[in-house]
């Protein structure tokens, strides 16, 4: 099937349901008007998947715009339109539309849960007063008298011409929303449903995109409501109350809100469902009730995954490499011409004068002054809690700072929403990565380099009609050395083309200045010397404001550094007056990680295996990430998982704790079998997981996680671990136990990660990046700590700081492409240069 004839197959079944309905019906014996109204709740439906399915703001009171509709309709017939159809039509969409306007304004101003209970008060609000107001809406009576004359010559009083008005009119919604979702707009929508915070950040003003689609939406499903009352000839507060708004969500739900005619296929279960339920039972509601349960916990995906899922045994399984394999990297690829400058400025590009920020009563910022001057790399390095990520935060406009100026090229930017600060030129990427994670790498950079285009507010044009918008990317993909992974899926990428894909986000608003927060943190050292000259490159035309721990490194290519602790400014001058200040050294270097590596470090492993894998597979979809893995952990071994980024590291730990379930092989912890347990029972069983990014429980304190992690794991399956052993190991922590975990610096939220991994009764600890995005000084603090941990349990650790990983590690397993390719001593690797860069391509 042709890419094209693809891509328009939502309108040819739509057609041709169209065409069978009223046949089909008949011969189950149900009458025309039934195949009228399958015909207006799934235009109603797919009016409200605008909102529930593609920007992902659910709302509980839809209905009002149905029940609107309908009166609008029906009262500007008797009242003005006497006999009309096509001017009651008219009136009713307009009405709602500017309605839906006006408290869509209201509305969206609040997000999430609030945003759903505004719109179940808004139709709480209308069908009290539909109800009550008799003598203009017919209160419970309802309103009557509607009457269907001749359009055009055609009259509208028989139900097979009415039949097919309606149909007509459905195709005609069916084209507009196809074109609609397909259109630049109707792209931000999507991204606004993974990630609205990321959107904001490359410039999409997202209030706007929303209430483009809240207003659309009301008036589809006004237009539903308006044919229904045609083709009932009477208007009531049914529609106005919360039970129908509650229908039109169940029926977009169970036929698959994320499918472009599910809703529509929910629309046809609904009326079938209640037409002969009805006649068996008066309670039929009920029974929907329950069956609406049951999608939202065994189908999420609706009828539509039902049907996907019969399908799947019949279909040849498409068996893929992970996403990373198929990755090509074009050395000489040069920074698009787009985003070069022909001449730099003379003074400061980023001024940052006397900036304050507190939380609570936290000094994050404290007085912070910089300049950034034009076409340098200025770094801001500093200990983790020392304010760098929220002198970022300041600068792009996640948060308003309380004191201080920002000037952008002598603009004022302090204070600005985060839209505004990247449309007037600051592009940023985030210490966790922040992507769209559900749309493909090229998807996500294609909706950064749209966000800068004239047509980013076009709801017809194609998206992928703007020919500049493709160019300007693939020439981006290819700068990054992203080529060959465009179609990936951004959750899929290892953590190391996340950072590849992040830095691309920033970079692809074309900015004045780009802040990159930690771009080299999760990197095998091979990567991190490309991106570290990818960036050096970048500075030479757009200036550059670079956090990053990996010191080496960052000394070798700034320009200017200024070091930050404790919220102020320590030191602001060049790389020597950074690197031989003994204040800098003391809080932050400490004796660097090639003394903490240099060290022996006695080995407590003893014979005994304790944790056995044999022949795992794992797959995530279609891409085969672990083929056959086997390797084995002994009692109070360290063991560490190397190898380049997207080797399927990450993913054999979660398929040990359970995250990822193994399609093949066998997984023994103490000579018990957990492979394709829960992993609330594998962790039960002994083993804890840090994962990358920490994951803490965010708004609580230390004491609180801790007590959470060891809630459930007093079970005697290892070493047990109360809050004064752990405190033995972690003892910074004591002086921040009752510390919210938001509050805490990197360092310590790394620190409170492995504690409450620990907590409870453990015997293998896993470790994915746990030195990733640490100042040295905390580096060496944790490297001592797991030192001393290897006295009590197993560990498999999974870091890029080779140097460290070997140092503490008593073997290591290499992975490449999801296979072991090398087991052996680590000293064998930490002493031989030239095994190491055989084993590790590096």
């Amino acid at each position: 099937m042709s890419a094209m004839r693809k891509d328009r197959l939502p309108l040819i079944v739509a057609a041709l349901a169209l065409a069978l309905l009223p046949f089909v019906l008949d011969v189950v014996g149900l009458p025309l008007r039934t195949a009228i109204d399958v015909v207006v709740f799934a235009i109603a439906c797919m009016g409200l998947n605008i909102l529930v399915g593609h920007t992902g703001l659910v709302s509980f009171g839809h209905g009002a715009w149905f029940g609107l509709g309908a009166y609008a309709a029906a009262l500007s017939q008797r009242h003005w339109f006497s006999g009309d159809v096509i001017l009651p039509t008219l009136f009713a969409l307009l009405f709602v539309a500017v309605t839906a306007l006006l408290s869509g304004a209201l509305i969206l101003r609040r997000r999430g849960v609030y945003f759903s209970l505004l719109t179940l008060a808004l139709t709480a609000l209308l069908y009290a007063i539909g109800y009550r107001w008799s003598e203009f809406t017919g209160g419970e009576s309802g309103l009557g008298g509607v009457t269907r004359s001749a359009v055009l010559g055609v009259d509208l009083e028989r139900d097979w011409t009415y039949y097919g008005l309606v149909a007509a009119l459905s195709m005609v919604v069916c084209y507009l929303l196809w074109r609609f979702h397909r259109s630049p707009v109707g792209s931000v929508l999507v991204a606004v449903r993974e990630n609205e915070e990321r959107a904001r950040f490359i410039g999409y003003a997202t209030n706007r995109y929303k209430l483009i689609a809240f207003v659309l939406s009301a008036a589809v499903v006004a237009l539903a409501g308006t044919l229904s009352v045609f083709n009932h000839r009477f208007a009531s507060a049914e529609p106005l109350s919360v039970a129908f708004s509650g229908e039109l969500i169940a029926m977009v739900v169970i036929g698959g809100m994320r499918s472009f005619l599910g809703p529509a296929l929910g629309a046809l279960f609904f009326i079938l469902f209640r037409e002969f339920l009805s006649i068996w039972t008066p309670h039929w509601l009920f029974w929907f009730g329950l069956l609406f349960v049951g999608f939202i916990v065994f189908s999420p995906t609706g009828l539509v995954g039902v049907a996907g899922r019969m399908i799947a045994p019949f279909r040849a399984r498409v068996v893929e490499a992970a996403a990373m394999a198929g990755r090509t990297v074009v050395e000489d690829a040069g920074l698009p011409p787009v985003y070069r400058r022909s001449t730099a400025g003379n003074g400061g590009v980023l001024i940052a004068h006397d900036l304050v920020k507190r939380f609570g009563g936290i000094h994050a910022v404290d007085g912070v002054s910089l300049t950034v001057r034009d076409r340098t790399l200025h770094a801001l390095i500093g200990p983790n809690g020392a304010g760098k990520t929220t002198a970022f935060n300041l600068v792009s406009g996640l948060y308003p700072p309380d004191r201080g100026t920002i000037t952008l090229d002598g603009r004022s930017i302090a204070g600005l929403k985060p839209e505004a600060i990247t449309a007037a030129g600051v592009g940023r990427s985030f210490q966790i990565t922040n992507l769209f994670s559900g749309l493909s790498a090229q998807e996500n950079l294609r909706l950064a380099v749209q966000a800068r285009h004239r047509k980013r507010f076009a709801v017809w044009s194609a998206t992928s009609s703007l020919s500049d918008v493709t160019t300007e990317t693939a020439e981006l993909i290819a700068f990054l050395g992203l080529s060959g992974i465009e179609p990936a899926e951004a959750s899929s990428l290892s953590y190391g083309g996340q950072r590849l894909l992040d830095l691309g986000l920033g970079l692809a608003t074309r900015p004045r200045i780009l802040l990159l927060d930690e771009p080299l943190a999760g990197l095998a050292v091979a990567e991190r010397q490309r991106i570290a000259a990818l960036v050096k490159r970048v500075s030479a035309e757009i200036p550059v404001l670079l956090v990053e721990h990996d010191i080496d490194r960052v000394f070798q290519i700034a320009d200017h550094v200024t070091v930050m602790n404790e919220g102020k400014v320590l030191v602001d001058g060049t790389v020597e007056d950074a690197r031989t200040n003994a204040t800098v050294r003391e809080i932050y270097i400490g004796s660097g990680a090639a003394a903490l590596a240099a060290g022996h470090r006695a080995s407590a492993a003893e014979a005994t295996p304790l944790l056995v894998v044999d022949k795992i597979d794992t797959f995530y979809g279609k891409s085969h990430i672990l083929n056959a893995v086997s390797l084995d952990v002994r009692e109070h071994e360290i063991l560490a998982l190397l190898g380049r980024n997207g080797a399927g590291k990450s993913t054999l730990l979660k398929t040990l704790i359970g995250i990822a379930m193994p399609e093949a092989g066998a997984i023994k912890l103490a000579g018990e079998e957990t492979a394709r347990l829960p992993s609330a029972e594998i962790a039960r069983r002994g083993i804890g997981y840090v994962p990358q990014g920490r994951g803490l429980f965010a708004g609580m304190t230390v004491a609180d996680n801790l007590a959470l992690g060891r809630l459930a794991r007093m079970t005697g399956a290892g070493v047990h671990w109360d809050d004064e052993r752990i405190l033995d190991f972690f003892p910074r922590l004591a002086g921040r136990w009752r510390t919210s975990a938001d509050y805490l610096s990197g360092g310590e939220q790394q620190m409170v990660a492995v504690a409450r991994a620990l907590a409870g009764d453990v015997r293998v600890l896993l470790l994915d990046e746990p030195f990733e995005g640490l100042s040295p000084a905390v580096t060496e603090e944790l490297f001592e700590a797991f030192d001393r941990l290897r006295h009590e349990i197993a560990m498999i650790i999974v870091d890029h700081h080779l140097d460290l990983a070997l140092a503490l590690s008593d073997r290591t397993v290499v992975l490449e492409r999801g296979v072991v390719t090398w087991t052996g001593a680590s000293q064998a690797l930490k002493d031989d240069l030239a095994l190491r860069r055989r084993m590790l391509w590096m």
